[in-house]
């Protein structure tokens, strides 16, 4: 297996606790760790809680990487992730400090119902990860539907607000790409 083989997209979220710096947090652990290399990150977006029960508005971004793990080996790995910023998972779509979600995974088709599905299942009906998706991935074609990521944006019916953060963050990937 080639290292940097696989590629995927991650979503990142958070609405507690300095939401801005918690996304930039994340994106750092993921930077050092290892069998992970970030590639490109899309701007912070500002965003409507959507299906969550209360809580601040969302901060959200999505993050492109490649990966010499496995998709569960990806998925531990964003978890532990998750325990050490801090995340309880005590209330279902409740309000987070951090929330990291794998989107694709090299264009694979996962169903382990117990475990984890990708693409994620609510990718192609959510703006707030559709919208960062189209800064860095328009291209990308979504592998159960056959259509971009731009032709799912185009097609979404969620009017929920995603804007485009004005934070004074500004973060650089190792690449030399430019987000927020």
């Amino acid at each position: 297996m080639e290292q940097w083989g696989k590629v995927a997209h991650l979503g990142l979220g958070s609405n507690q606790n300095s939401p801005h710096e918690q996304c930039l947090e994340a994106i750092g652990r993921l930077l050092r760790t290892d069998g992970i290399r970030v590639v490109q990150c899309s701007p912070f977006y500002r965003t409507e809680p959507v299906g969550t029960l209360g809580g601040d508005w969302f901060i959200n971004a999505v993050v492109e990487i490649r990966t010499a793990l496995s998709t569960l080996g990806l998925l531990a790995v964003l978890q532990d992730l998750e325990r050490a910023m801090g995340r309880v998972r005590t209330v279902e779509k409740g309000p987070r400090i951090i929330d990291l979600d794998i989107l694709l995974f090299n264009q694979d088709i996962i169903f382990d119902e117990d475990r984890l599905i990708v693409p994620h299942p609510e990718l192609h009906k959510r703006r707030f990860v559709l919208v960062p998706m189209n800064d860095i991935a328009s291209y990308v074609i979504h592998p159960a539907f056959g259509v971009s990521m731009k032709g799912l944006l185009d097609r979404c019916s969620d009017r929920s607000v995603v804007e485009r953060s004005l934070s004074p963050w500004f973060y650089t990937c190792p690449t030399g790409f430019s987000g927020f």
